[in-house]
C-alpha cells in the first residue's frame, strides 16, 4: 500500500508568534496565580535510574537555592501519563512541570491543542538551545500542526536516549557463546540458546518493546530519507516496501523459531526488564533508560552493543520537560529545568548511566558510562537516530501494540499486519 502524504506549505504567523513569545515572558505565561512556595513536579523515572538519581539531586539543589520553596513530587507511570495527560492538563490539577513523551503523537498533539506553554523565550534567555545538538532538539520544537523539527519550543530534554542490545555475559560464557558482531552472528547466537532450551530475547508484547524490535529490523533495510518520510512526512511511506516487509516477516519468523516467546503477547516492559535482571533472558533489546537500573540491580556480568549491520537505531533526545499551559508557578518550573541542565546535574546523570546533553566528558569517571556516551556520540555523528515507530500520529502506539500482538500469536500474517499499519497511518497522520 502506498500512503501518499498530502503536502501544504506551513505558513508561520509571524505577528502571532511574536505576541506569544512576548507573552511567555510575562502575563499569563509567567505563571500568575501560583503561591510561589511550591513546585508541583511529575515524572515517571524510577529512583534507581540515572534520571531519577539526577533529578532527586536537582530537587535538593532547587530547594537549597530557593529558600522557603518546596518541591511537591509525584511519581507517575509512563502509561498513566500517556493516557491521562490531555485530560489532566485541561483541568485545574495540572502540575507546574512534568516529564512527557516526545514526538508528533504526544508532545506535538498537546502543543497543537494549546495545552503546553511556549518555552521559546526561556530557551533563548537561558541558553538551553546552545546546549542541545540539532538531532536532540528535533523533538523539542513543533509547528502549528504539531509536527516536530521546527517551530516553537514546547519542551526541553536534559538527556538523550538510544536503543542497544543488552546481553548477559555470564550466560553467554556458560554456553560458550561469543558476542555477535553481525546480524547473521546474532541469529546464530539465538539458535544456540533455543537449542539449549532458553528463549533468547526478553520481550513485552503489551507495551512498546515488541514494536521496537520490529521497527529496528525494518531500519536495517532503511535510510534517512525513509525515516524522514515516515516520521516527518517528507515523502511517501509505503508499508509494503522492502524495509517494512523485512521487519514484519523477520519478526514473525523469529517468533516461530522461538527467539521470542509466543506467551510474551501480554507481557509488560517491566516484566521483560525484570526477566533480564533475574538472569532468565540472555538478551534484551531496549533503551538506555534501563542502563542505570541494570547497573544497580544486575548481579551478573553484562554488556551492550549496538544493533549490528545498520547505521540506524531507535533514539532521540530524551523525554521532555514540559510546562502545562495552566501551570501556576511557571518561573519555578523554568528554574528547575535550568538546574537539570547545569553541568553538576548533567555530570551526575552521565556517571549514573544516563546520556547527558551538557556534561563535561572529563567528569564522567565510570567506564561503562563512558562507553554508553561514546556509542551515543557515534550514532549522533552519523545521523543514526531514527526516533520511534509510534510517533507519527496520535493513537498509532495502540495500533502498533495490538497489531504486533497479532504477529506474536499468529492471528495475523505479515501482509495483513502491514495493511493494518498502512490504514491506521493514513487515517491518523494529520494532513500536511
Amino acid at each position: 500500500m502506498l500512503t501518499a502524504r498530502r503536502r501544504v506549505t506551513a505558513v508561520a504567523a509571524t505577528a502571532l508568534s511574536g505576541v506569544l513569545l512576548l507573552a511567555s515572558c510575562g502575563g499569563s505565561e509567567s505563571g500568575g496565580g501560583g503561591d510561589g512556595d511550591t513546585l508541583r513536579l511529575w515524572h515517571y523515572e524510577g529512583p534507581d535510574s540515572a534520571m531519577g538519581v539526577a533529578w532527586n539531586a536537582a530537587i535538593e539543589e532547587f530547594e537549597k537555592t530557593h529558600p522557603g520553596v518546596k518541591v511537591e513530587f509525584e511519581e507517575k507511570g509512563f502509561e498513566q501519563i500517556r493516557k491521562t495527560a490531555p485530560m489532566v492538563l485541561n483541568s485545574s490539577d495540572a502540575p507546574d512541570l512534568m516529564e512527557y513523551n516526545k514526538g508528533n503523537a504526544t508532545a506535538g498533539l498537546l502543543s497543537k491543542q494549546g495545552l503546553l506553554t511556549d518555552l521559546s523565550a526561556e530557551v533563548t534567555k537561558r541558553g538551553w538551545d546552545k546546549k542541545l545538538s540539532a538531532g536532540v532538539r528535533t523533538t523539542s520544537q513543533y509547528d502549528a500542526n504539531g509536527v516536530m523539527g521546527s517551530g516553537k519550543w514546547y519542551g526541553v530534554p536534559n538527556y538523550a536516549e538510544y536503543t542497544m542490545v543488552f546481553y548477559n555475559k555470564d550466560l553467554f560464557e556458560k554456553h560458550g557463546i561469543e558476542e555477535p558482531t553481525s546480524l547473521a552472528e546474532l541469529t546464530a547466537v539465538m539458535d544456540e540458546f533455543v537449542e539449549a532450551g532458553i528463549t533468547p530475547l526478553a520481550n513485552a508484547g503489551a507495551e512498546y518493546m515488541a514494536q521496537q524490535y520490529l521497527y529496528q529490523l525494518a531500519l536495517t533495510k532503511a535510510d534517512r530519507a525513509w525515516v524522514d518520510s515516515y516520521e516527518l512526512y517528507k515523502g511517501e511511506s509505503d508499508f509494503h516496501d522492502a524495509a517494512w516487509t523485512y521487519g514484519a516477516e523477520t519478526f514473525a519468523e523469529w517468533v516461530k523459531k522461538g527467539y521470542i516467546s509466543e506467551k510474551s503477547t501480554g507481557t509488560k516492559s517491566e516484566d521483560a526488564g525484570v526477566s533480564f535482571i533475574q538472569g532468565k533472558a540472555p538478551i534484551l533489546f531496549s533503551g538506555s533508560w534501563w542502563y542505570g537500573r541494570f547497573k544497580a540491580e544486575n548481579t551478573f556480568d553484562w554488556g551492550t552493543f549496538l544493533w549490528p549491520d545498520t547505521n540506524l537505531t531507535l533514539g532521540s533526545g530524551g523525554n521532555l520537560w514540559v510546562v502545562p499551559k495552566g501551570a501556576k508557578n511557571k518561573e519555578l518550573a523554568y528554574d528547575f529545568i535550568d538546574i537539570t541542565m547545569s553541568e553538576k546535574i548533567q555530570n551526575l546523570l552521565g556517571d549514573k548511566g544516563g546520556v547527558p546533553v551538557a556534561a563535561d566528558p572529563a567528569a564522567i569517571t565510570d567506564p561503562q558510562a563512558k562507553d554508553l556516551i561514546a556509542d551515543f556520540n557515534a550514532l549522533s555523528e552519523k545521523d543514526g537516530l531514527a526516533f520511534y515507530p509510534d510517533w507519527p500520529a496520535p493513537g498509532f502506539y495502540d495500533v502498533l501494540v495490538s497489531e504486533t500482538q497479532k504477529l506474536i500469536t499468529g492471528s495475523a500474517d505479515p501482509d495483513a499486519y502491514l495493511d493494518a499499519l498502512g490504514e491506521a497511518y493514513e487515517k491518523d497522520v494529520p494532513e500536511q
